[in-house]
């Protein structure tokens, strides 16, 4: 009688072959969030280790990185007693930048110039929106003592600030008081087993991440938003890498999101407006510009904008950098398959903070 133990015995031996085979190439490696609590209230990375980016069933476009002492992205130790003057860097995954090399970031840029002269660290994470920035930001300042601080805002930052929009896991979000004041909540992060699995396995991430075979299992729920904070996008009409629909209910929560961003800055961060300095990403084309207006993204960085320089923060409309260069050059800021900067929109970015007059202010 043939014996079931056959079949399975063969299943056995080729996935750990395949393990085996996977754990040489250049599989996706994550970059390991650390619990979160009220005790531990700053998300970041584990610290002091390696990582491996790559996209797609052929693990193409692969970039090699660090996670440093303080648990970001970035290839120097923080310090808290350099004596140099700080610069942070505040953002998403624009800022956390696995998609292409550290030299070639913004903040990699903007350190390399001001080597000597000034510290630029920075403290970013994907899928994080205003409301977790006030939390890096004041990180920034108050455990480092940053004089200066600047933060990259993108299309999908206005609404995932809200609880009832998004729940970050280790991120901070704004809900409703009892008196219907919104106010910061933090959304607890406690890695089980699931994640354990993931994160130790190159099959199962090869799978879970360059396959995103979850999509396919869970749609919007996927596994990869859950175990990595990687956002993926269920709309059809996606402009500034969020949904282009400006839903009424949608435009007010975000606006009222902005509202509670900026009214808490002074207390959260501490520093005055001319220490701070906001970039905010734009179309990157005079074309994607005229197909964008009156969406989403188009409404509310124009409010956003508006409220900053409203309240004397210097603010960047990178657009103002981007569209010329892609009309002069032709050049192009983000990748074929990924809205992400590449290092051409990088090298703008960090043209924009390098000419601006929060950095005139500080060393040279």
């Amino acid at each position: 009688m043939f014996s079931i133990t056959v079949p399975i015995g063969t299943v056995a031996l080729f996935l750990l072959l395949a393990e085996i085979v996977l754990r040489f190439l250049p599989v996706w490696t994550g970059l390991h969030t650390m619990p979160v609590d009220a005790e531990n209230p700053i998300s970041h990375f584990a610290p002091d280790r390696p990582f491996v980016y790559s996209v797609g069933w052929d693990m193409h476009r692969v970039v090699r990185g660090c996670v440093n002492n303080a648990g970001f992205v970035n290839d120097q130790d923080y310090r808290r007693d350099d004596p140099l003057p700080l610069l942070a860097v505040v953002g998403d995954s624009y800022i956390e930048a696995q998609t292409v090399p550290y030299a070639e970031t913004m903040q990699g840029r903007l350190a390399r110039q001001s080597a000597g002269k000034l510290r630029v660290y920075s403290f970013a994470g994907s899928g994080a929106p205003l409301s977790q920035y006030l939390i890096w930001a004041a990180y920034a300042v108050h455990e480092y003592g940053a004089r200066a601080v600047v933060i990259n805002v993108v299309g999908n930052d206005f609404d995932e600030s809200l609880l009832a929009y998004k729940s970050g896991a280790g991120f901070w979000h704004y809900a409703p008081d009892s008196d219907g004041v919104l106010r910061l909540r933090l959304v607890k992060y406690q890695p089980g087993w699931a994640v354990a699995l993931v994160r130790h396995s190159a099959l199962f991430r090869y799978l879970v991440i360059n396959l995103r075979a979850s999509y396919a299992i869970f749609a919007r729920r996927s596994l990869i938003k859950w175990l990595f904070g990687i956002q993926a996008s269920a709309a059809q009409n996606v402009v500034g890498d969020t949904d282009a629909t400006a839903d009424p209910r949608r435009v007010q929560d975000s606006l009222a999101a902005i509202d509670a961003f900026f009214r808490d800055i002074p207390e959260k961060i501490g520093l005055p407006p001319r220490d701070i300095m906001f970039t905010v990403d734009g179309f990157r084309s005079a074309e994607s510009a005229e197909s964008g207006r009156g969406t989403y993204f188009d409404l509310m960085r124009r409010a956003f904008m508006q409220k900053a320089k409203a309240l004397d923060y210097e603010t960047i409309d990178l657009d103002t950098l981007f569209v010329p260069r892609h009309e002069r050059t032709g050049e192009h800021f983000e990748f074929p398959d990924d809205h992400h900067w590449n290092s051409n929109g990088h090298g703008v970015a960090a043209e924009a903070v390098a000419s601006s007059k929060l950095r005139a202010r500080l060393p040279h």
